[in-house]
Formats: C-alpha cells, sequence, structure tokens
C-alpha cells in the first residue's frame, strides 16, 4: 500500500544523509569534509481514523496528522445502535 494521505496528497520525500569528519574551524580545527552522502526518505505521518465521507459514509481512512490537526477530517458521531446478529436475522 502507497505511503499517500487521502487529503492531501502528501507521499514520501527524498533526502540524504551527509557524514562528516574533521573538527569545525570555529571549534579550533582546519574544518570539516564530506566523507559520504546515502539517499534516504522521510515519510509523511500517516495515521489510521475514521472519517466521515462528503456522501455520508463512515470509513477508514490514512491520513497525516498534520491534516488531522488542521481539521480537514471530520471524526464521525458516536454510534449508539447495536449492530444485527447475522444468526438471529437468519432464523
Amino acid at each position: 500500500m502507497a505511503r499517500i494521505c487521502e487529503i492531501t496528497g502528501a507521499r514520501p520525500s527524498k533526502g540524504s544523509i551527509i557524514w562528516r569528519s574533521g573538527k569545525p574551524k570555529r571549534e579550533g580545527g582546519i574544518g570539516t569534509h564530506v566523507t559520504a552522502i546515502t539517499k534516504r526518505r522521510f515519510f509523511p505521518n500517516l495515521q489510521r481514523v475514521k472519517a466521515l465521507m462528503p456522501n455520508g459514509e463512515v470509513r477508514y481512512v490514512r491520513v497525516t496528522v498534520k491534516a488531522i490537526k488542521k481539521g480537514l477530517i471530520t471524526k464521525p458521531p458516536v454510534r449508539t445502535w447495536k449492530k444485527e446478529n447475522k444468526a438471529a436475522v437468519a432464523k
């Protein structure tokens, strides 16, 4: 499953880890040097939450925490009715 927010469309972004060696000049050294650059990915903070969709249905969606904090999703009301028991209905 793709790590994409269903509301904002946020997806993993690229970056790199930069390894440096040496002592900085401001600390009395001769300066730092880059010894290696490793590729990495930054993943969005996705959470699986129940949301009320525009057409009125309630379903689970994968959204970023940023979208939840902004109030872009609406949580469904607390359910007061109980699900029907299939065994009791079949009799």
